[in-house]
């Protein structure tokens, strides 16, 4: 007689099982806090407060500290990203080769992602200090020295921070989609006489395209959180041009204006949905034309 086997659980069971203490402990300490703060950004105050509609987003969006943090946010990422994913897609393509010193410039250049920001911060900060690195070349070279952090150059200066931590984690992602692509396809596209430009526009960015979208979305949302950095670097209240919408929202929470706070979190929680939502959607679209 054949033995039967009792399978106590099924797998979805099991999985789910396997899945409950991650999704408890992301309810308890994000997703419940985040749906509180959001009913709190429709009241007056904190403990005991009525029901005021939107009027702390209306609030909000008056604030003139609101809409410069705002654009100096939008003005970073839509600098920052675009370049971050160009020279990491540029350094894949690369390493992608065989190159004399090829694992040791993948290491040189994922070093960043492993170093504590403390120490990332106050090497740039003796770099571009008035007294700094940078100053005493440009005072040996006859130019005057620059504030770098507190002059319009401080946006440069953070978008390259934001670029040199990054671009060995964007560099690694298409390294490995780049690596995925069968060497076939090549070889068929120089059968066919395509040259280099057109087997880099027609097979590598075509098959390249859903490791692209998945890197852009993180690159974004990193841009998001370079907060840590400017903090470190230029202090609670920053040069007007490196204002972030994170600086106002850290001087929201110490000011205890819990309302404000709150429905700044909101609209940028919610841009950044919106904003992920679309581009799953064109990724969905691109990958169903491909089909």
């Amino acid at each position: 007689m054949s033995r039967l086997r009792i399978r106590p659980f099924g797998e979805g069971t099991a999985a789910l099982l396997f899945l409950a203490p991650s999704a408890i402990g992301f309810s308890v300490f994000y997703l419940i806090p985040f749906a509180l703060g959001v009913l709190e950004s429709f009241t007056d105050r904190t403990l005991g407060g009525s029901f005021v509609g939107l009027a702390n987003y209306k609030a909000l969006l008056a604030s003139g500290s609101f809409r410069k943090a705002a654009a100096n946010t939008l003005l970073f990422t839509g600098i920052s990203v675009p370049l971050l994913i160009v020279l990491s897609l540029l350094l894949a393509l690369l390493l992608n080769r065989s190159l004399p010193l090829r694992k040791w410039l993948q290491s040189a250049f994922t070093l960043p992602l492993v170093v504590p920001v403390a120490s990332v911060v106050t090497v740039w900060q003796i770099f571009f200090d008035w007294n700094g690195t940078l100053n005493e070349w440009l005072h040996r070279a006859g130019a005057e020295r620059i504030d770098w952090m507190q002059s319009d150059w401080s946006m440069g200066v953070l978008v390259l921070l934001y670029i040199w931590k990054n671009i060995g984690y964007d560099m690694i992602l298409f390294l490995a989609a780049l690596q995925s692509i069968p060497k076939d396809y090549y070889e068929t596209a120089r059968i066919e006489g395509a040259g280099a430009l057109r087997q880099l526009r027609h097979v590598t960015l075509v098959y390249l395209t859903p490791a692209m979208f998945f890197v852009v979305l993180i690159s974004i949302v990193n841009s998001f959180k370079v907060f840590r950095e400017t903090y470190l670097l230029a202090g609670d209240y920053p040069y007007d041009r490196i204002y972030m919408m994170q600086h106002y929202m850290n001087n929201l929470f110490f000011s205890l204006d819990i309302q404000k706070l709150t429905s700044a979190a909101t609209l940028m929680v919610g841009c950044i949905v919106v904003l992920a939502a679309g581009l799953l959607a064109f990724e969905r679209r691109f990958r169903e034309s491909m089909e």
